[in-house]
């Protein structure tokens, strides 16, 4: 099945190749960009293929030889053959390993992007202060990949902590990375208003959207309901004198999305039509995608303590992500924005599953 699809790949390339030549090709430009564009798509797998091919031509020509009268007369010929044996079968395993990657389709948004949220849920203070620990760490995250974060609305309490943040995170390949972070993350450590020194259970939920295409998902005007009121900071008082405040509800589904960072109404309304969209391009792409069938509550959960994707356990020092039961100690480096350890490896483990999906 895989040298089937691999010569599938080879030949469509040279396909490409050869139109590339045609004169009558090249003078459109609109299509021979569309061919450049697939060819380069292409040119990976086929030379990584090429490789596979002659790996394996060699340990043919190898087991050959340690069939040959000449090398079983000769001991320390054969320990030598049977070591290039060896290290030719590890080269074929790591090389076929890389072409299957290779072959899992693309997510078409993987490099859209980001709408990603952040809410308290089970916990109280607890909670949200967690919550402005998740901030940190997406923030820290994005430094390191050179993602682009901005605020679109926050609501933060008394403490400090996140009631709701809903941040624009751009770059390349952002709902690729972040797209992981979907769902209740649970956190076990002593508060430090516990005199007693309990340790306490609290949660947090993560939502992450790519950002639509206003081409993508439009809006019938009529289908909205929008509110203005005066914007408030800590502790309900108030930051603006004029209703800049913005709630705008979709009547269809009943989202509704809040926004009064900015002080212009407009800017307001204009944040919260930004967010609503993506949330109905997700739900669009959840309904279109069996890996991404259940809607956005679904994902996201209700904050409960017992539904979760990931746990930061203080004490242990570890966090352990549920979905592929990895664990690893160093919650602080974790914290501090260096999750490649685990999402790298929910990435493969995403690959894998499309894999036996695809029967590769």
């Amino acid at each position: 099945m895989l040298i089937d699809k691999l010569e599938q790949i080879k030949g469509k390339y040279e396909e490409i190749s050869g139109k590339l030549m045609d004169p009558d090709v090249t003078s459109d430009m609109g299509e021979y960009r569309k061919l450049i564009k697939e060819s380069s798509e292409l040119e990976g797998i086929v030379r990584k293929y090429g490789e596979y091919k002659g790996i394996l031509k060699d340990l043919e020509d190898t087991e050959e030889m340690l069939a040959s009268d000449e090398v079983k007369g000769d001991e320390e010929m054969l320990m030598l053959t049977e070591a290039e044996k060896e290290d030719l079968i590890s080269k074929r395993d790591s090389c076929e390993t890389e072409l299957r990657m290779m072959l899992v389709p693309k997510d078409p948004d993987a490099d859209r992007n980001v709408i990603l949220e952040i809410r308290s849920g089970t916990g109280g203070d607890e909670a949200a202060l967690f919550g402005l620990d998740l901030l940190r760490m997406y923030t820290r995250y994005a430094e390191r990949h050179r993602l682009k974060m901005e605020y679109i609305s926050s609501n933060f309490t008394e403490l400090g902590g996140v009631k709701e943040v809903i941040i624009g995170v751009k770059g390349k390949g952002a709902f690729s990375r972040l797209k992981y972070e979907s769902g209740v993350h649970r956190v076990q450590r002593v508060p430090e208003t516990e005199s007693s020194g309990r340790i306490h259970t609290s949660a947090a939920t993560v939502a992450v959207m790519p950002e639509a295409e206003d081409v993508e998902v439009e809006i019938n005007p009529q289908d909205l309901k929008i509110d203005v009121y005066r914007a408030s900071g800590h502790g309900g008082q108030g930051v603006n004198t004029t209703d800049s405040a913005v709630r705008v509800t979709h009547l269809p589904t009943g989202m509704v999305v809040t926004c009064q960072d900015e002080r212009s109404q407009l800017k307001n309304k204009d944040r919260a039509i930004k967010i609503l969209k993506s949330r109905l391009y997700t739900m669009m792409r959840e309904e279109a995608d069996r890996e991404y069938a259940e809607n956005r509550k679904n994902q996201v959960g209700s904050g409960d303590r017992s539904e979760r994707i990931r746990t930061y356990n203080f004490p242990q020092g570890r966090v352990t992500d549920h979905r592929i039961g990895m664990t690893i100690y160093k919650i602080e480096e974790f914290l501090d924005g260096d999750m490649d350890e685990i999402i790298d490896a929910l990435m493969k483990d995403e690959a894998e599953r499309k894999l036996e999906q695809y029967g590769y």
